[in-house]
């Protein structure tokens, strides 16, 4: 999947579920300070990457994480995991 298609996906969930002001969402943007989530919130988005792209991303994934682009390269990164085991 491009790189593109997961950035549109993934900030559409974070606005609609999670209700984050999609002005706020870019690339060198804090990710943690931005989405201020509480440890019941990364379940359900561990959740909705799952449902989405067919990943799972641990503990360990979103401790490397500090930016958005971090983000949507970690889901790129598993999906390429992924096809070369399939």
């Amino acid at each position: 999947m491009e790189r593109e298609k997961i950035v549109s996906i993934v900030n559409g969930f974070l606005i609609d579920e999670f209700e984050v002001d999609g002005s706020e969402i870019y690339s060198q943007a804090p990710l943690k300070q931005t989405l201020g989530l509480d440890s019941l919130d990364y379940i359900d988005l561990v959740v909705i990457i799952e449902s989405n792209f067919g990943v799972k991303l641990g503990e360990a994934d979103f401790k490397r994480m500090v930016t958005f682009d971090d983000f949507y390269t970690a889901i790129q990164e598993k999906m390429g995991e992924k096809e070369l085991v399939s």
